[in-house]
């Protein structure tokens, strides 16, 4: 295992770390398929491998390794219980669509267990309950308001003081009979299993146009390769075209995580969170092969292009090791989220006039147990099968479009005060840049991205996103150019890092 590092030091994820997995092909020659699948993360594999159960020819068709996106650096909680979402289902969509909504992520829950067990994949599966936490007085009526939510959705939920936690909670919902696993492990077997079914996946595959309307739809890729396929489901995250304005209706948030073994302090023994303190997550995992546990703790969100991610690590960081004082933290990442301006989930057709494309975004940090239902829901809407929450989950509903205006307008204010603000802003002198740093600096009447490496060369780029136009900004801790508007990310030489954008940032002299 790792020795002990500096926690600011941004490496890999953990379970990226520790399941390496064969490379797949990149795709050269043109494809004919039933089904193209764009996206290589949970929802795309999981719906990729319902299809080819169903017998369909499917093909994956990845931008950069499969797993290795939002899906490898999350925290792993496999859980129907979603910090606080009962009690406000239950209002803006009423009792029964709260229902849907637990059953629907607990069914997802129940069928990654039978396929852990039919398959025989060994993935760290274990039950623990999950729970939502508060330490301030002030919010109790919160919770038990939400234990009664998710209590009334059909969720064994219950009110209660009583945790695991090594400090005192004001109160807290306790879902029993949940689960955490290796994420990286189990989509390895499930690829595994898909290619013996005869599904195929393509690696180092970006793909950069749709041709949708009738069938055949037909997708490009950036290596000039052409896939034509009866149906595309688009399960990048973040959806990479915008003809459905998907963008208007989704919120990026980046997340910091920090991980290490726990030392001889207790398990606490359960998944928690707390909307409290920008957020607090924590759960444990196996770690090695003598029974230790490696803690696993969330927190300090923010909007890619905006946030200090340094010193995000080093406040999560000591909020660790105050709180869990043996833990040794070897181990620091993000991830990144995507909130839908509704709070469910966007899971169905792409767009009003689609009928041969599909979408899966907007899991709101709960990509798990959403990927896997997506996977279910978009599988029995292909094969022309009822699910009882398709409409619960359809992107095209306009009745909680309508009511939750308020927050569209709100995340839409945002991205115009970046798009225009982000302008006037001052540009910095490319002398003051530090070794490993990185600014936006004017260059005539253009802005120009520009890093400083090691050895104290700089690099620039257009400062303009590829996707909608915004300026980037610098994350210095995980050294990439970030989108404040949709949550575009590139490496500082502009390669395309994370959508919705799918071109570089142009290479620019300076």
């Amino acid at each position: 295992m790792r020795e002990h590092r500096n926690v600011t030091d941004v490496t890999d994820s953990y379970w990226l770390e520790t399941a390496p997995g064969p490379r797949h092909p990149a795709l050269t020659d043109d494809l004919d398929v039933d089904v193209a699948v764009v996206g290589g993360g949970i929802a795309g594999l999981s719906t990729a491998h319902e299809l080819t159960r169903a017998g369909l020819r499917v093909a994956v068709l990845e931008a950069a390794r499969i797993a290795a996106g939002v899906t490898g650096f999350t925290t792993a909680k496999l859980t129907a219980q979603h910090t606080l979402v009962y009690d406000r289902l239950r209002r803006t969509r009423g009792p029964e669509g709260a229902r849907l909504y637990a059953r629907s992520q607990s069914e997802a829950i129940v069928h990654a267990a039978a396929l852990v067990d039919g398959l025989g994949i060994d993935c760290e599966w274990e039950e623990r309950d999950a729970y939502t936490y508060v330490r301030d007085g002030a919010r109790v009526d919160e919770v038990r308001a939400e234990a009664q939510g998710a209590r009334e959705a059909g969720l064994s939920a219950t009110f209660t003081t009583d945790t695991g936690l090594p400090f005192p909670v004001a109160g807290a919902v306790r879902v029993a009979g949940q689960a955490q696993f290796h994420p990286v492990k189990y989509l390895r077997a499930l690829t595994e299993d898909l290619l013996a079914r005869g599904g195929q996946v393509y690696e180092r595959t970006r793909v950069v146009g749709l041709q949708e309307g009738g069938r055949p739809c037909r997708l490009t890729t950036e290596g000039g390769a052409t896939v034509t396929a009866g149906d595309v489901v688009i399960a990048t995250h973040y959806p990479v075209f915008d003809r459905a304005l998907l963008f208007a209706r989704l919120s990026p948030r980046r997340e910091l995580v920090v991980a290490g073994p726990l030392g001889d302090g207790p398990d606490p023994e359960g998944m928690y969170i707390t909307p409290e303190e920008n957020t607090r997550s924590v759960r444990t995992a196996p770690y090695g092969p003598d029974g230790q546990r490696l803690l696993v703790v969330t927190g300090e969100h923010f909007t890619p292009g905006t946030g200090d991610a340094r010193a995000g690590f080093d406040g999560l960081a000591a909020w660790a090791e105050e709180h869990f004082p043996g833990v040794r933290l070897q181990y620091a990442w993000a991830t990144q989220d995507n909130d839908s301006t509704d709070t469910v989930p966007l899971v169905g057709p792409f767009h009003p006039a689609a009928r041969h494309t599909y979408v899966a975004t907007g899991f709101g940090g709960w990509g798990l147990s959403g990927g896997i239902m997506a996977g279910l829901l978009l599988t029995a809407l292909i094969t022309g099968r009822d699910c009882a929450w398709r409409d619960l989950y359809d992107p095209r509903r306009l009745k909680s479009v309508v009511r939750e205006a308020p927050s569209l307008l709100k995340a839409q204010a945002e991205v115009a005060r970046h798009f225009v603000g982000d302008r006037l802003r001052h540009a910095a002198p490319v002398e003051d840049l530090a070794p490993g740093d990185g600014a936006v600096v004017r260059a005539g009447g253009d802005r120009l991205a520009v890093h400083r490496d090691a050895d104290g060369a700089l690099h620039a780029v257009s400062a303009r996103c590829t996707h909608l136009g915004c300026l980037v900004a610098f994350n210095r801790a995980e050294r990439a150019w970030e989108c404040p508007c949709h949550g575009s990310r590139f490496a500082v030489d502009g390669t395309v890092l994370q959508g919705p954008a799918v071109r570089p940032l142009e290479q620019r002299d300076i």
